[in-house]
Protein backbone atom coordinates (compact mmCIF):
# COMPACT_ATOMS: atom_id res chain seq x y z
CA UNK A 1 0.00 0.00 0.00
CA UNK A 2 3.22 2.32 0.27
CA UNK A 3 3.26 4.62 -3.19
CA UNK A 4 6.20 5.25 -4.61
CA UNK A 5 8.55 7.20 -3.55
CA UNK A 6 8.05 5.90 -0.62
CA UNK A 7 8.00 2.15 -1.38
CA UNK A 8 11.76 2.46 -2.48
CA UNK A 9 12.59 4.46 0.24
CA UNK A 10 11.65 1.68 2.82
CA UNK A 11 13.02 -1.22 0.91
CA UNK A 12 16.05 0.61 0.92
CA UNK A 13 16.18 1.21 4.41
CA UNK A 14 15.19 -2.18 5.76
CA UNK A 15 17.68 -4.08 3.44
CA UNK A 16 20.32 -2.26 5.25
CA UNK A 17 20.06 -5.31 7.61
CA UNK A 18 21.53 -7.16 4.86
CA UNK A 19 24.78 -5.09 5.62
CA UNK A 20 24.55 -6.09 9.29
CA UNK A 21 23.89 -10.01 8.35
CA UNK A 22 26.99 -10.25 5.32
CA UNK A 23 29.08 -9.30 8.68
CA UNK A 24 27.95 -12.26 10.23
CA UNK A 25 28.87 -14.29 7.50
CA UNK A 26 25.60 -14.51 5.49
CA UNK A 27 25.99 -13.14 1.91
CA UNK A 28 22.81 -11.76 0.46
CA UNK A 29 20.74 -13.54 3.25
CA UNK A 30 18.44 -10.77 4.38
CA UNK A 31 16.45 -9.37 1.49
CA UNK A 32 13.25 -7.48 0.98
CA UNK A 33 10.91 -7.15 -1.94
CA UNK A 34 7.13 -6.13 -2.72
CA UNK A 35 4.35 -8.12 -1.20
CA UNK A 36 3.22 -10.67 -3.48
CA UNK A 37 -0.12 -9.70 -5.00
CA UNK A 38 -3.36 -11.35 -3.49
CA UNK A 39 -1.06 -12.44 -0.55
CA UNK A 40 -2.69 -12.41 3.26
CA UNK A 41 -1.20 -9.74 5.33
CA UNK A 42 -1.84 -11.94 8.25
CA UNK A 43 -0.30 -14.87 6.70
CA UNK A 44 2.24 -15.84 9.17
CA UNK A 45 4.75 -16.78 6.67
CA UNK A 46 4.96 -13.19 5.15
CA UNK A 47 7.29 -10.89 7.40
CA UNK A 48 5.63 -7.44 6.58
CA UNK A 49 5.94 -3.48 6.41
CA UNK A 50 2.77 -2.13 6.61
CA UNK A 51 2.07 1.81 5.05
CA UNK A 52 -1.10 2.80 7.25
CA UNK A 53 -2.41 5.80 5.46
CA UNK A 54 -3.55 8.48 8.58
CA UNK A 55 -4.28 12.02 9.07
CA UNK A 56 -3.32 12.35 12.73
CA UNK A 57 -0.07 11.98 14.82
CA UNK A 58 0.87 8.33 15.65
CA UNK A 59 3.93 5.98 16.40
CA UNK A 60 5.44 3.41 14.17
CA UNK A 61 5.83 0.20 15.20
CA UNK A 62 7.95 -2.89 14.34
CA UNK A 63 7.12 -6.22 16.41
CA UNK A 64 6.60 -10.29 16.34
CA UNK A 65 5.14 -13.51 16.16
CA UNK A 66 6.84 -15.69 18.78
CA UNK A 67 7.17 -19.32 19.50
CA UNK A 68 6.36 -19.19 23.24
CA UNK A 69 8.23 -22.66 23.80
CA UNK A 70 10.88 -21.49 22.22
CA UNK A 71 10.95 -17.62 21.68
CA UNK A 72 11.90 -18.42 17.96
CA UNK A 73 10.89 -15.68 15.87
CA UNK A 74 8.27 -16.64 13.14
CA UNK A 75 6.69 -13.00 11.98
CA UNK A 76 7.97 -9.72 11.36
CA UNK A 77 4.96 -7.47 11.25
CA UNK A 78 5.69 -3.32 11.10
CA UNK A 79 3.23 -0.41 11.32
CA UNK A 80 4.48 2.85 9.61
CA UNK A 81 2.01 5.74 9.47
CA UNK A 82 1.76 8.13 6.47
CA UNK A 83 1.65 11.36 8.72
CA UNK A 84 4.78 10.04 10.67
CA UNK A 85 7.52 12.16 9.01
CA UNK A 86 5.54 15.64 9.44
CA UNK A 87 7.87 17.27 11.57
CA UNK A 88 10.78 15.95 9.42
CA UNK A 89 8.81 17.50 6.47
CA UNK A 90 7.98 20.47 8.02
CA UNK A 91 11.79 21.49 9.70
CA UNK A 92 12.81 21.17 6.37
CA UNK A 93 10.29 23.41 4.75
CA UNK A 94 11.07 26.20 7.37
CA UNK A 95 14.60 25.74 6.85
CA UNK A 96 14.62 26.04 3.14
CA UNK A 97 11.89 28.42 2.83
CA UNK A 98 11.64 26.88 -0.88
CA UNK A 99 8.34 28.74 -2.41
CA UNK A 100 10.23 30.77 -4.64
CA UNK A 101 7.17 32.59 -6.78
CA UNK A 102 7.21 31.27 -10.49
CA UNK A 103 9.70 28.78 -9.47
CA UNK A 104 9.96 25.17 -9.14
CA UNK A 105 10.07 23.41 -5.42
CA UNK A 106 13.43 22.55 -4.36
CA UNK A 107 13.52 18.53 -3.71
CA UNK A 108 15.43 19.10 -1.04
CA UNK A 109 12.59 18.57 1.60
CA UNK A 110 11.08 15.46 -0.19
CA UNK A 111 15.20 14.17 -0.03
CA UNK A 112 15.35 14.80 3.69
CA UNK A 113 11.55 13.10 4.22
CA UNK A 114 12.72 9.80 2.14
CA UNK A 115 16.13 9.64 4.22
CA UNK A 116 14.12 9.71 7.54
CA UNK A 117 11.30 7.07 6.20
CA UNK A 118 14.86 4.80 5.43
CA UNK A 119 16.35 5.34 8.80
CA UNK A 120 12.64 4.42 10.26
CA UNK A 121 12.31 1.49 8.04
CA UNK A 122 15.59 0.10 9.30
CA UNK A 123 14.75 0.74 12.83
CA UNK A 124 11.24 -0.91 12.97
CA UNK A 125 12.53 -3.73 11.20
CA UNK A 126 15.24 -4.18 14.06
CA UNK A 127 12.84 -4.49 16.34
CA UNK A 128 10.94 -7.10 14.53
CA UNK A 129 14.73 -9.12 14.73
CA UNK A 130 14.65 -8.61 18.25
CA UNK A 131 16.85 -6.12 19.09
CA UNK A 132 16.26 -2.93 21.87
CA UNK A 133 16.72 0.77 21.33
CA UNK A 134 20.13 1.90 21.75
CA UNK A 135 19.90 5.62 22.58
CA UNK A 136 23.99 5.97 23.33
CA UNK A 137 24.20 5.18 19.75
CA UNK A 138 23.99 8.59 18.69
CA UNK A 139 27.45 9.46 20.47
CA UNK A 140 29.55 6.48 18.95
CA UNK A 141 28.86 8.12 15.77
CA UNK A 142 25.40 7.40 14.92
CA UNK A 143 26.56 3.48 15.77
CA UNK A 144 23.00 1.60 15.31
CA UNK A 145 20.04 2.66 13.48
CA UNK A 146 17.74 1.46 16.87
CA UNK A 147 18.34 4.96 18.22
CA UNK A 148 16.01 8.30 17.76
CA UNK A 149 17.52 10.41 15.06
CA UNK A 150 17.64 14.03 15.14
CA UNK A 151 18.35 15.70 11.37
CA UNK A 152 21.70 16.98 11.16
CA UNK A 153 21.38 20.60 9.93
CA UNK A 154 25.00 22.18 9.71
CA UNK A 155 25.89 25.71 8.40
CA UNK A 156 28.16 26.17 5.17
CA UNK A 157 31.26 28.23 5.53
CA UNK A 158 29.35 31.16 3.21
CA UNK A 159 26.55 30.83 6.15
CA UNK A 160 23.73 28.57 3.91
CA UNK A 161 22.54 25.55 5.75
CA UNK A 162 23.98 22.08 4.18
CA UNK A 163 21.44 18.87 5.02
CA UNK A 164 23.97 16.25 3.13
CA UNK A 165 24.04 14.64 6.18
CA UNK A 166 20.75 15.10 7.69
CA UNK A 167 20.34 11.36 8.28
CA UNK A 168 22.14 8.17 8.12
CA UNK A 169 22.65 5.96 4.88
CA UNK A 170 24.08 2.39 6.06
CA UNK A 171 23.33 0.47 9.27
CA UNK A 172 25.62 1.02 12.66
CA UNK A 173 28.25 -0.53 13.75
CA UNK A 174 26.51 -1.63 17.36
CA UNK A 175 23.94 -3.16 14.50
CA UNK A 176 26.66 -5.45 12.80
CA UNK A 177 27.62 -6.45 16.81
CA UNK A 178 23.86 -7.12 17.97
CA UNK A 179 23.46 -9.47 14.87
CA UNK A 180 26.96 -11.10 14.84
CA UNK A 181 26.09 -11.83 18.35
CA UNK A 182 22.34 -12.60 17.92
CA UNK A 183 22.48 -14.83 14.75
CA UNK A 184 25.77 -15.90 14.05
CA UNK A 185 26.01 -19.47 13.37
CA UNK A 186 29.59 -21.70 14.98
CA UNK A 187 30.88 -24.94 14.04
CA UNK A 188 29.36 -27.55 16.39
CA UNK A 189 32.91 -28.17 18.39
CA UNK A 190 32.90 -24.14 18.95
CA UNK A 191 32.68 -23.20 22.68
CA UNK A 192 29.43 -20.77 22.48
CA UNK A 193 29.64 -19.48 25.61
CA UNK A 194 32.86 -18.21 25.32
CA UNK A 195 32.85 -16.73 21.70
CA UNK A 196 29.09 -14.89 22.68
CA UNK A 197 31.36 -13.62 25.29
CA UNK A 198 34.75 -12.19 23.37
CA UNK A 199 32.01 -10.78 21.00
CA UNK A 200 31.09 -8.64 23.63
CA UNK A 201 34.48 -7.90 24.92
CA UNK A 202 35.28 -6.82 21.78
CA UNK A 203 32.65 -4.33 21.31
CA UNK A 204 33.38 -2.67 24.65
CA UNK A 205 36.93 -2.33 23.12
CA UNK A 206 35.81 -0.48 19.82
CA UNK A 207 34.24 1.96 22.72
CA UNK A 208 30.57 1.20 21.37
CA UNK A 209 28.09 2.15 24.16
CA UNK A 210 24.34 0.71 24.72
CA UNK A 211 22.46 2.58 26.65
CA UNK A 212 18.07 1.59 26.40
CA UNK A 213 15.12 3.00 27.45
CA UNK A 214 14.36 4.35 31.12
CA UNK A 215 17.92 5.39 31.12
CA UNK A 216 17.54 7.54 28.66
CA UNK A 217 14.27 9.86 29.42
CA UNK A 218 14.99 13.37 30.42
CA UNK A 219 13.13 13.88 33.19
CA UNK A 220 14.98 13.12 36.11
CA UNK A 221 17.50 11.21 34.09
CA UNK A 222 21.30 11.15 34.47
CA UNK A 223 23.31 9.59 31.71
CA UNK A 224 25.85 11.57 29.81
CA UNK A 225 25.45 9.62 26.63
CA UNK A 226 21.67 8.05 26.13
CA UNK A 227 19.25 10.63 24.74
CA UNK A 228 16.63 10.60 22.68
CA UNK A 229 16.56 13.24 19.09
CA UNK A 230 20.00 14.12 19.50
CA UNK A 231 23.28 14.30 17.63
CA UNK A 232 26.87 14.54 18.46
CA UNK A 233 29.37 13.25 20.96
CA UNK A 234 29.05 15.84 23.43
CA UNK A 235 25.41 16.85 24.50
CA UNK A 236 26.88 20.48 25.51
CA UNK A 237 29.29 21.32 22.35
CA UNK A 238 25.88 20.54 20.06
CA UNK A 239 23.80 21.99 21.52
CA UNK A 240 25.58 25.60 21.42
CA UNK A 241 26.34 24.43 17.76
CA UNK A 242 22.50 23.85 17.00
CA UNK A 243 21.60 27.37 18.50
CA UNK A 244 23.84 29.22 15.72
CA UNK A 245 21.79 27.05 13.33
CA UNK A 246 18.74 28.13 14.88
CA UNK A 247 20.04 31.47 14.90
CA UNK A 248 20.84 31.59 11.33
CA UNK A 249 17.54 29.94 10.77
CA UNK A 250 15.17 32.45 12.01
CA UNK A 251 16.71 35.08 10.28
CA UNK A 252 16.12 33.66 7.05
CA UNK A 253 12.70 32.76 8.00
CA UNK A 254 10.08 34.15 5.90
CA UNK A 255 6.58 34.18 3.78
CA UNK A 256 8.40 31.39 1.21
CA UNK A 257 8.22 28.96 3.57
CA UNK A 258 4.59 28.47 2.89
CA UNK A 259 2.95 27.97 -0.96
CA UNK A 260 1.42 30.95 -2.57
CA UNK A 261 -1.94 30.43 -1.56
CA UNK A 262 -1.68 29.44 1.53
CA UNK A 263 -3.02 31.32 4.78
CA UNK A 264 -0.14 33.25 6.43
CA UNK A 265 -1.44 32.19 9.69
CA UNK A 266 -0.18 28.55 8.37
CA UNK A 267 3.12 30.06 8.84
CA UNK A 268 2.89 29.55 12.35
CA UNK A 269 3.25 25.73 11.78
CA UNK A 270 6.44 25.77 9.82
CA UNK A 271 7.98 28.17 12.64
CA UNK A 272 6.93 25.58 15.92
CA UNK A 273 9.47 22.91 14.58
CA UNK A 274 12.42 25.49 13.82
CA UNK A 275 11.72 27.97 16.94
CA UNK A 276 12.07 24.53 19.08
CA UNK A 277 14.95 23.02 17.37
CA UNK A 278 16.59 22.97 20.72
CA UNK A 279 14.12 21.29 22.08
CA UNK A 280 15.79 17.78 21.97
CA UNK A 281 19.04 18.51 22.49
CA UNK A 282 18.29 20.57 25.90
CA UNK A 283 17.23 17.60 26.68
CA UNK A 284 20.01 15.60 26.59
CA UNK A 285 22.27 18.79 28.30
CA UNK A 286 20.42 18.86 31.58
CA UNK A 287 21.33 15.34 32.35
CA UNK A 288 24.81 16.42 32.48
CA UNK A 289 23.89 18.64 35.71
CA UNK A 290 24.19 15.94 38.35
CA UNK A 291 24.34 13.53 36.01
CA UNK A 292 26.03 10.57 36.59
CA UNK A 293 27.67 7.91 33.91
CA UNK A 294 27.42 4.33 34.06
CA UNK A 295 26.61 1.19 32.04
CA UNK A 296 25.02 -2.14 31.73
CA UNK A 297 28.14 -3.73 33.45
CA UNK A 298 29.09 -7.16 34.55
CA UNK A 299 31.54 -8.32 36.91
CA UNK A 300 34.93 -8.43 35.04
CA UNK A 301 33.77 -6.83 31.85
CA UNK A 302 35.73 -3.75 32.31
CA UNK A 303 33.05 -1.02 31.65
CA UNK A 304 32.70 2.23 33.81
CA UNK A 305 30.17 1.05 36.41
CA UNK A 306 29.41 4.26 38.38
CA UNK A 307 31.23 7.69 37.90
CA UNK A 308 29.98 11.23 38.56
CA UNK A 309 29.78 14.11 35.51
CA UNK A 310 33.15 16.20 36.37
CA UNK A 311 32.29 19.64 38.07
CA UNK A 312 33.48 21.40 34.61
CA UNK A 313 31.06 19.80 32.47
CA UNK A 314 28.42 20.43 34.60
CA UNK A 315 28.97 23.59 34.30
CA UNK A 316 29.36 24.35 31.05
CA UNK A 317 26.16 22.16 30.43
CA UNK A 318 24.47 24.78 33.01
CA UNK A 319 25.65 27.77 31.58
CA UNK A 320 24.36 26.08 28.00
CA UNK A 321 21.31 25.00 29.65
CA UNK A 322 20.74 28.72 30.91
CA UNK A 323 21.37 30.28 27.45
CA UNK A 324 18.25 28.93 26.81
CA UNK A 325 16.63 30.81 29.14
CA UNK A 326 17.80 34.25 27.65
CA UNK A 327 15.08 36.52 26.37
CA UNK A 328 17.31 37.54 23.45
CA UNK A 329 17.43 34.29 22.51
CA UNK A 330 13.76 33.45 22.61
CA UNK A 331 12.37 36.80 21.36
CA UNK A 332 10.64 35.77 18.02
CA UNK A 333 11.96 39.22 15.78
CA UNK A 334 9.45 41.70 14.37
CA UNK A 335 10.03 40.88 10.46
CA UNK A 336 8.47 37.41 11.53
CA UNK A 337 5.56 38.51 13.80
CA UNK A 338 4.66 40.73 11.12
CA UNK A 339 4.00 37.76 9.29
CA UNK A 340 1.31 35.90 11.10
CA UNK A 341 -1.82 36.97 11.80
CA UNK A 342 -4.39 35.19 13.57
CA UNK A 343 -5.83 31.86 12.43
CA UNK A 344 -7.76 32.44 8.97
CA UNK A 345 -10.96 31.45 9.32
CA UNK A 346 -11.87 27.70 8.48
CA UNK A 347 -8.28 26.79 10.69
CA UNK A 348 -7.69 26.35 13.73
CA UNK A 349 -5.29 26.23 16.57
CA UNK A 350 -3.77 22.26 17.20
CA UNK A 351 -1.40 20.06 18.63
CA UNK A 352 1.07 21.87 16.73
CA UNK A 353 0.01 25.16 17.57
CA UNK A 354 1.87 27.49 20.46
CA UNK A 355 -0.39 27.45 23.35
CA UNK A 356 -1.51 31.16 23.26
CA UNK A 357 -3.13 33.69 25.97
CA UNK A 358 -3.97 36.41 23.13
CA UNK A 359 -6.53 35.35 20.20
CA UNK A 360 -3.51 35.44 17.88
CA UNK A 361 -0.30 34.34 17.66
CA UNK A 362 1.45 35.14 21.28
CA UNK A 363 5.38 35.54 21.18
CA UNK A 364 5.93 35.78 24.76
CA UNK A 365 3.44 32.40 25.17
CA UNK A 366 6.21 31.14 22.51
CA UNK A 367 9.23 32.04 24.21
CA UNK A 368 7.25 31.04 27.92
CA UNK A 369 6.61 27.63 27.05
CA UNK A 370 10.65 27.07 25.42
CA UNK A 371 11.73 28.42 28.80
CA UNK A 372 9.44 26.21 30.60
CA UNK A 373 10.79 23.17 29.03
CA UNK A 374 14.69 23.91 30.19
CA UNK A 375 13.02 24.88 33.52
CA UNK A 376 11.13 21.81 34.22
CA UNK A 377 13.96 19.46 33.18
CA UNK A 378 16.59 21.55 35.70
CA UNK A 379 14.93 21.39 38.47
CA UNK A 380 13.39 18.18 37.93
CA UNK A 381 13.15 16.05 41.95
CA UNK A 382 15.48 13.48 41.02
CA UNK A 383 18.33 15.95 39.57
CA UNK A 384 18.04 18.30 42.19
CA UNK A 385 18.43 15.30 44.77
CA UNK A 386 21.14 13.97 43.31
CA UNK A 387 23.06 17.08 43.08
CA UNK A 388 22.95 17.62 46.97
CA UNK A 389 24.06 14.16 46.96
CA UNK A 390 26.91 14.08 44.77
CA UNK A 391 27.87 17.74 46.27
CA UNK A 392 28.00 16.04 49.80
CA UNK A 393 30.21 13.55 48.47
CA UNK A 394 32.52 15.94 46.90
CA UNK A 395 32.57 19.70 47.47
CA UNK A 396 34.07 20.04 43.90
CA UNK A 397 30.71 19.19 42.27
CA UNK A 398 28.09 22.19 41.79
CA UNK A 399 25.05 22.85 44.94
CA UNK A 400 21.62 22.89 44.34
CA UNK A 401 22.29 25.99 46.09
CA UNK A 402 24.67 27.60 43.72
CA UNK A 403 22.55 25.67 40.48
CA UNK A 404 19.79 27.78 41.82
CA UNK A 405 21.59 31.25 42.48
CA UNK A 406 23.29 31.05 39.19
CA UNK A 407 19.14 30.61 37.70
CA UNK A 408 18.54 33.77 39.27
CA UNK A 409 21.10 35.47 37.64
CA UNK A 410 20.02 34.30 34.77
CA UNK A 411 16.88 35.33 35.04
CA UNK A 412 15.51 37.87 38.25
CA UNK A 413 18.33 39.92 37.99
CA UNK A 414 19.46 40.08 34.76
CA UNK A 415 18.95 43.61 32.91
CA UNK A 416 17.27 43.34 28.96
CA UNK A 417 17.85 45.75 26.37
CA UNK A 418 14.70 46.61 25.60
CA UNK A 419 11.23 46.62 26.37
CA UNK A 420 10.02 43.29 24.26
CA UNK A 421 13.06 41.63 25.95
CA UNK A 422 11.99 42.72 29.46
CA UNK A 423 8.67 41.15 28.96
CA UNK A 424 9.37 38.24 28.48
CA UNK A 425 12.25 38.15 30.84
CA UNK A 426 9.27 39.02 33.19
CA UNK A 427 7.15 36.06 31.95
CA UNK A 428 10.66 33.86 32.55
CA UNK A 429 11.01 35.22 36.25
CA UNK A 430 7.36 34.14 36.81
CA UNK A 431 7.99 30.94 35.71
CA UNK A 432 10.99 30.28 37.92
CA UNK A 433 9.47 31.31 40.84
CA UNK A 434 6.72 29.00 40.20
CA UNK A 435 8.95 25.98 39.48
CA UNK A 436 11.23 27.14 42.90
CA UNK A 437 7.42 26.65 44.80
CA UNK A 438 7.22 23.85 43.11
CA UNK A 439 10.26 22.52 44.30
CA UNK A 440 10.12 23.90 48.02
CA UNK A 441 7.00 21.10 48.71
CA UNK A 442 7.83 18.26 46.47
CA UNK A 443 7.35 14.86 47.76
CA UNK A 444 9.44 13.65 45.19
CA UNK A 445 12.32 15.53 45.88
CA UNK A 446 14.38 15.26 49.03
CA UNK A 447 13.96 17.36 52.34
CA UNK A 448 17.07 19.43 51.73
CA UNK A 449 16.01 19.53 48.28
CA UNK A 450 12.29 21.19 49.55
CA UNK A 451 14.58 23.17 52.03
CA UNK A 452 17.20 24.48 50.01
CA UNK A 453 14.25 26.00 47.25
CA UNK A 454 12.23 27.23 50.40
CA UNK A 455 15.67 29.24 51.44
CA UNK A 456 16.05 30.72 47.73
CA UNK A 457 12.61 31.61 47.76
CA UNK A 458 12.94 33.93 51.12
CA UNK A 459 16.60 35.03 49.95
CA UNK A 460 14.48 36.10 46.69
CA UNK A 461 11.85 37.73 48.21
CA UNK A 462 13.67 39.84 50.37
CA UNK A 463 15.69 40.91 46.94
CA UNK A 464 12.21 41.83 45.82
CA UNK A 465 11.59 44.34 48.73
CA UNK A 466 14.70 46.71 48.22
CA UNK A 467 13.66 46.78 44.38
CA UNK A 468 10.24 48.27 45.04
CA UNK A 469 11.40 52.05 45.06
CA UNK A 470 12.22 51.31 41.27
CA UNK A 471 11.35 54.17 38.93
CA UNK A 472 9.90 51.78 36.21
CA UNK A 473 6.81 51.22 37.39
CA UNK A 474 5.74 48.27 35.12
CA UNK A 475 8.72 46.82 36.69
CA UNK A 476 7.66 47.50 40.22
CA UNK A 477 4.14 45.82 39.18
CA UNK A 478 6.23 42.68 38.66
CA UNK A 479 8.15 42.55 41.89
CA UNK A 480 4.65 43.47 43.42
CA UNK A 481 3.01 40.71 41.91
CA UNK A 482 5.99 38.07 42.92
CA UNK A 483 5.93 38.81 46.25
CA UNK A 484 2.15 38.75 46.41
CA UNK A 485 2.75 35.22 45.28
CA UNK A 486 5.39 33.96 47.96
CA UNK A 487 3.46 35.05 50.46
CA UNK A 488 0.13 33.03 48.74
CA UNK A 489 2.59 30.37 48.64
CA UNK A 490 3.83 30.59 52.06
CA UNK A 491 -0.05 30.78 53.53
CA UNK A 492 -1.32 27.75 51.78
CA UNK A 493 1.43 26.09 49.07
CA UNK A 494 -1.08 23.69 47.43
CA UNK A 495 -3.68 26.44 46.75
CA UNK A 496 -0.97 28.27 45.07
CA UNK A 497 0.48 25.61 42.73
CA UNK A 498 -2.98 25.26 41.11
CA UNK A 499 -1.82 27.70 38.28
CA UNK A 500 0.31 25.39 35.29
CA UNK A 501 2.66 27.14 32.94
CA UNK A 502 2.09 26.57 29.02
CA UNK A 503 3.08 23.30 27.89
CA UNK A 504 4.82 22.75 24.48
CA UNK A 505 3.41 21.84 21.21
CA UNK A 506 3.40 18.03 19.64
CA UNK A 507 6.97 17.75 18.77
CA UNK A 508 7.98 14.13 18.82
CA UNK A 509 5.19 11.83 16.31
CA UNK A 510 2.44 11.98 18.91
CA UNK A 511 4.39 14.15 21.56
CA UNK A 512 3.67 11.60 24.84
CA UNK A 513 5.59 9.73 26.78
CA UNK A 514 6.51 6.21 25.29
CA UNK A 515 4.90 3.23 26.96
CA UNK A 516 6.68 -0.19 25.80
CA UNK A 517 9.51 -1.58 23.80
CA UNK A 518 9.59 -1.43 19.81
CA UNK A 519 7.21 1.76 20.03
CA UNK A 520 8.48 5.75 18.87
Amino acid sequence: GAPEPIRSALIEGASWWNQAFEAAGYKNAFQVKVFPEGADPMDVRYNLIQWVHRSTRGWSYGGSVSDPRTGEIIKGHVSLGSLRVRQDFLIAQGLIAPYEKGEPVSDEMEQMALARLRQLSAHEVGHTLGIAHNFAASTNDRASVMDYPHPYISLKTDGSLDFSKAYDDKIGAWDKRTVIYGYQDFPEETDESKVLNDIIDESIKMGLRYISDSDARPQGGSHPYAHLWDNGSDAVEELNRMMEVRKVALANFSEKAIPLNTPMSSLEEVLVPLYLSHRYQVEGVVKLIGGLDYSYAMRGDGQTVTKIISADMQRKALDALLATLEPEVLAITETILQLIPPKTFGYDRGRESFKVRTRGFDPIAAAESSANHSLQLLLNPARVTRLIEHHARDQSMPSLATVIEDLLNTTWKAQHKNSYHTEIGRAINLLVLHHLMHLAVDENASAQANAIAFFKINELEKWLENKKNSADKDQVAHYLLAQFKIKQFKDDPQEMLLSKPLDLPAGSPIGQEWKCGGIH
